[in-house]
């Protein structure tokens, strides 16, 4: 179980538009409040990162999404509900998050986090988290916390505790993109 004083001081620092270095239901990732575009300007720039290249949220519930989306396809909701791995989907419309976030045909790319850390994180902030692996773009994801850079560290407002000792190697989520009239496009297995 994660510790208050560690939970309380990721949620400020997102409330108050900062980045943080944080475990998920995949790999270590960096977040910030999905509505503040200078702090998704400031992921982008810290991962070295194309504004072309999307990054995805986390909800907590599968009933957030459709805040965040102007119509979940209907086939969504099953996905979600009998995926066996974290899964992101890539949805049509997006709105009420930062422009920089929706990529150039208007999509997002939305993830129902499982992690208890995570999915109260959301929950409490009130707002989808982008979640985005901690690294530089172009390099190996941080499975674990060992695996994150000084760089990527030092250009965090804060480094979440837990679960930094965790062995276990993550692995990312499968990426699936819907469109309105259930089309679907595997991105990544």
């Amino acid at each position: 179980m994660y510790e208050k004083e560690d939970f309380h001081r990721a949620l400020t620092t997102l409330q108050g538009g900062g980045i943080i270095l944080y475990p998920t239901d995949t790999v270590w990732g960096l977040g910030c409040d999905a509505r503040q575009e200078r702090a998704v300007r400031r992921l982008f720039e810290l991962k070295r990162r194309a504004d072309a290249k999307a990054m995805l949220c986390l909800v907590d519930v599968p009933g957030r999404i459709s805040s965040y989306v102007t119509e979940v396809p209907e086939m969504a909701w099953n996905l979600i509900e009998f995926a066996t791995r974290p899964l992101t989907i890539i949805y049509p419309g997006a709105r009420n998050v930062a422009p920089s976030l929706i990529a150039d045909d208007g999509s997002l790319g939305i993830r129902v986090c499982e992690d208890k850390f995570c999915q109260e994180l959301v929950a409490r902030l009130h707002a989808p988290i982008v979640s985005t692996s901690a690294n530089i773009s172009g390099e190996p994801a941080a499975k674990s916390f060992a695996d994150v850079t000084p760089e990527i560290i030092n250009g965090v407002d804060y480094v979440v505790r837990y679960r930094q000792e965790e062995e276990v190697e993550a692995t990312p989520s499968s990426i699936i993109k819907l469109g309105l009239h259930n089309e679907i496009k595997i991105i990544r297995e």
